[in-house]
């Protein structure tokens, strides 16, 4: 039996640690599913296009079933925390996007400090454990107050986008591994993968 996602308890398990990244996430796809009257999606009825390839998207694909293997969660890596998510049975969407007040800071200025100095390993024992208190209050604190606190709904930026499609595959002329069709690229008159290619860059 093919066990649901629907608390953030959930949503901690599949990531494998709480932190106010997947809080946020998990607010996303909650408000999401109830404002457009959809369930977590089996197939690819509901769709999630997400902006960042953050600890928030864990959540989408947690809680909303939406995934890269389905063809319903569409990664767009722009940098932003926002995320569109469409009904395909409804016609209907909406993109949530952070409200640009820096959360932390207006959440806990304190611990917002307390961050730098444990990122950079110049915290303190007690300055670890206080600010370990301090990330689970504003996690608790984003996953009960206001949803209009943490985002702005907007209209989605794009139509309803075709289904998934599956494509057959050729193979590199360099590695000689096999390479979906339409991820192919052709290199001096032979067909290669995009690493042959020297094209693939995490974009950093």
């Amino acid at each position: 039996m093919t066990r649901s996602f629907h608390s953030y308890e959930d949503a901690v398990a599949f990531h494998g640690h709480t932190c106010p990244g997947l809080a946020l996430g998990y607010r996303a796809a909650e408000y999401a599913m109830k404002r457009l009257n959809a369930e977590r999606s089996a197939d690819e009825d509901l769709v999630a296009i997400v902006e960042n390839d953050a600890c928030g998207v864990d959540a989408v694909q947690a809680i909303a079933g939406c995934s890269v293997g389905k063809g319903n969660l569409i990664m767009q890596d722009i940098g932003k925390h926002a995320y569109t998510f469409i009904n395909r049975k409804t016609g209907t969407a909406i993109r949530l996007v952070q409200r640009p007040e820096p959360l932390t800071e207006r959440l806990d200025p304190k611990a917002a400090a307390l961050r730098k100095k444990v990122q950079s390993g110049k915290a303190t024992p007690a300055e670890e454990k206080e600010f370990e208190g301090r990330q689970a209050a504003i996690i608790k604190k984003i996953l009960t107050i206001p949803f209009g606190e943490l985002f702005i709904e907007k209209e989605a930026r794009s139509g309803i986008p075709e289904r998934a499609r599956i494509s057959g595959s050729v193979p590199c002329a360099t590695c000689g591994e096999m390479v979906a069709e339409h991820r192919a690229r052709v290199k001096n008159g032979k067909i290669v993968c995009i690493p042959c290619a020297g094209e693939y860059s995490r974009g950093w």
